[in-house]
């Protein structure tokens, strides 16, 4: 009895975290199995694996309608799956919802601030409502406004903020109870560089303090300075998931672009190259890209190929891979903003009950 006992404590490691007791059951902040979601005949997400570790900032990156705005939703209780599991530090999101979103913090698309309160009232009434103390709270509010640029607006009502700042005023609300893990659906969306700059920092020093960040961002040069690891979705489905070097050590190191005169002679360079030096180039209009480990050697080829048959590019370029080569081979689109999975009727309950 005495060691069965033992073994079910030493099972259940605990930690307390703003007056509660979190069970850390393995060492993912967040994980998910056969996360599927559907919309009548939509299916937003379709049987989405996740792990994402503690204490890092985890990319999850996909085209318009991919189903990362979906995931998130889940993730955070607002949604609940039509199939599949999700936890958050050990938490299953839909049996234990209160308990996810006392361990969470969200900065969603659009910004969830009261319009009739000012930034500081509003900072505030969110370090009231997760019940932090008032000697923390006001400091912690003073403190993002002027992280923020936001510390001379602060006692003006949020009505009279452009759509920038309510943005960073937004990301801030998320922030103010130190959350373990926090959830950023486009949060630099609006912020000019600056700003953008600031936030990145922030984001920095949490995950150094041991907050897990999952972002979705369609600014891939975000993703690949911040992310440890990245997944990409599409039409619903995990299609990648890997560091983000290693995705473009996958792809090829160098990136060949051609820019043609127009796109008549830019399919008949497509199609030279593939028939006579066994490539596939990507084309976009008149654009063709070309990934390839020996990209010196290969430009060469290319354009003496295509001297050969008079076909002239109008410009050449070449770069090392990118996050934004890997999305685009990966899902055949570039990153855009607004992702939009779920009718507007499909918002949740109080429990995350649709």
């Amino acid at each position: 009895m005495e060691t069965g006992h033992r073994a079910r404590t030493a099972l259940r490691i605990g930690a307390w975290l703003r007056g509660r007791w979190v069970r850390l059951v393995s060492s993912a902040a967040i994980s998910t199995q056969g996360l599927t979601k559907r919309f009548g005949s939509l299916t937003a997400l379709d049987g989405v694996d996740l792990t994402v570790p503690a204490g890092v900032v985890f990319g999850l990156l996909g085209p318009n309608g991919a189903g990362k705005t979906t995931a998130i939703r889940i993730l955070t209780t607002i949604l609940r799956p039509s199939t599949g599991r999700a936890e958050v530090l050990g938490h299953d999101v839909v049996r234990e919802p209160a308990v996810v979103r006392g361990l969470i913090g969200l900065a969603g698309q659009y910004a969830a601030v009261d319009p009739n309160l000012t930034g500081r009232e509003n900072l505030r009434l969110i370090g009231r409502l997760t019940r932090l103390p008032r000697r923390r709270f006001r400091p912690r509010a003073d403190e993002l406004l002027e992280r923020f640029g936001l510390a001379e607006a602060g006692d003006r009502t949020v009505r009279t903020y452009s759509g920038g700042m309510r943005r960073r005023l937004d990301v801030a609300a998320a922030l103010v109870p130190h959350p373990p893990v926090l959830f950023l659906d486009e949060p630099t969306t609006g912020l000019d560089p600056a700003s953008r700059l600031a936030l990145w920092e922030m984001i920095r020093e949490l995950v150094g303090t041991g907050t897990t960040v999952l972002l979705t961002t369609q600014y891939l040069e975000e993703a690949d300075r911040l992310a440890s690891r990245v997944a990409v979705i599409s039409a619903g489905r995990l299609i990648a998931d890997d560091e983000p070097a290693r995705l473009k050590e996958r792809l090829g190191n160098t990136v060949i672009e051609l820019r043609m005169p127009d796109e008549n002679r830019a399919r008949q360079a497509t199609g030279m190259i593939a028939q006579q030096l066994s490539r596939s180039p990507e084309r976009e209009g008149a654009v063709l890209r070309i990934t390839a480990r020996d990209g010196s050697r290969l430009l060469l080829d290319i354009l003496h190929l295509l001297d050969q048959h008079a076909l002239t590019p109008r410009g050449v370029a070449v770069h090392e891979s990118s996050l934004d080569d890997v999305f685009l081979a990966l899902t055949g689109h570039r990153a855009e903003a607004a992702d939009q999975e779920e009718p507007p009727s499909s918002a949740a309950g109080p429990d995350g009950a649709p």
